[in-house]
């Protein structure tokens, strides 16, 4: 007989880790699969030094949430370990994070910790605990499919996070389960009241839990001392209309806080690492037909190839799905072609290609 998680075995016979940042949904998660008997072993990822977070609600596993991850584990009776990956967070994510800005593109932290430390070192961990699956509280659904476990989008389109997991191989999403992707998240804080969690109204995380304020400049300065250098904010032709801080402090697409006077509206359409220059020009110039990416992630049937294959792509987590083709141009890259052009696409985020509601995969989007 098949269990809730798809595998022929008693829940009480089957070993959950389940990845406990603190925060409502993977509370849920494990107390809901807890309650259905499996053998769950609750695991929270110390990655950052806590000093500063603690006080500071609403960021994403700061030491509040280990507490209180804990508090559910022993509330509910099941055991609760955590494991400190602060030197690993840093290299793969932190790391990455000030290059990506210094570089004149625009990272996403929290897919590289999916990517790395979450997903690949976190798996790891789970099976050398002999457990039968990692559950999270992503809002995303695996599916078995005819040819393989798919990755599909959450039920609830305003929660859907498969941008997010755009990196997860086809080996870690066998293993993974995602008791929540068939639910609102009301749905959720109704759970977790129901099963008396003392997490039911804490608030969604808002900020990375490295970046105090959503100050980027600030924690890239940090960082990388003497690396943010003034320069020069130009239009198309060259010609110089201010002075700026730091390319670290802009992004492609913004209009705001340019400080350059008055006139017809300009935005950022191009940045120059190596001239210290940020571009500017008129909304028409932000339109983009075709995307570069690299790092490409591949769930589809059968392999991605040269021919244009008909999908739908999001190009930042909170654009709408846009029609286009994707092909592949070489290893790990590939060519999407936007049927209109969109304005706004950014080096440094994520290109993610849908069929429907199942996600394909993705890559990086790369400077043409």
């Amino acid at each position: 007989m098949t269990n809730s998680l798809g595998l022929d075995k008693d829940p009480k016979d089957t070993r959950v880790v389940v990845a406990m940042s603190g925060g409502v949904d993977s509370s849920v998660t494990a107390a809901l699969l807890h309650e259905q008997g499996y053998d769950v072993i609750g695991i929270t990822l110390q990655l950052f030094d806590y000093g500063d977070a603690v006080a500071r609600p609403g960021t994403c596993c700061a030491g509040q949430d280990i507490y209180d991850a804990r508090r559910v584990a022993d509330a509910r009776g099941f055991p609760h370990y955590v494991l400190d990956y602060e030197d690993r967070f840093r290299e793969d994510v932190m790391e990455d994070f000030a290059d990506t800005y210094l570089a004149g593109e625009t990272p996403i932290p929290c897919v590289r910790c999916n990517q790395t430390v979450k997903f690949r070192d976190l798996v790891q961990r789970a099976k050398e605990l002999e457990a039968d699956v990692l559950a999270t509280g992503h809002y995303v659904q695996n599916i078995a499919g005819d040819k393989k476990m798919e990755l599909h989008r959450g039920a609830n389109d305003l929660k859907d996070q498969s941008y997010f997991l755009f990196a997860t191989t086809q080996d870690q999403l066998d293993f993974l389960r995602f008791p929540l992707g068939g639910m609102t998240k009301d749905e959720t804080r109704a759970e977790a009241e129901r099963l008396g969690l003392a997490v039911a109204d804490k608030p969604d995380s808002q900020d990375i839990c490295f970046v105090p304020d959503g100050d980027y400049a600030a924690v890239v300065e940090k960082m990388r001392p003497g690396a943010v250098e003034p320069g020069e904010i130009v239009d198309q032709g060259g010609n110089v209309l201010g002075p700026h801080d730091g390319i670290i402090n802009y992004t492609i697409g913004q209009r705001r806080g340019l400080n350059i006077g008055g006139g017809d509206p300009l935005y950022v359409v191009r940045l120059e690492p190596e001239s210290k220059r940020v571009v500017v020009g008129p909304k028409e110039a932000l339109l983009q037909e075709t995307v570069s990416i690299n790092e490409v992630n591949w769930l589809g049937d059968e392999p991605l190839g040269k021919e244009p294959l008909d999908v739908t792509v999001k190009i930042r987590s909170m654009t709408p799905l846009l029609p286009a083709t994707v092909r592949a141009t070489g290893a790990g890259q590939a060519e999407v072609a936007l049927h209109t052009p969109y304005a706004g696409v950014a080096p440094g985020q994520a290109c993610v290609f849908y069929d429907q509601d199942r996600m394909l995969g993705g890559g990086w989007i790369i400077r043409q």
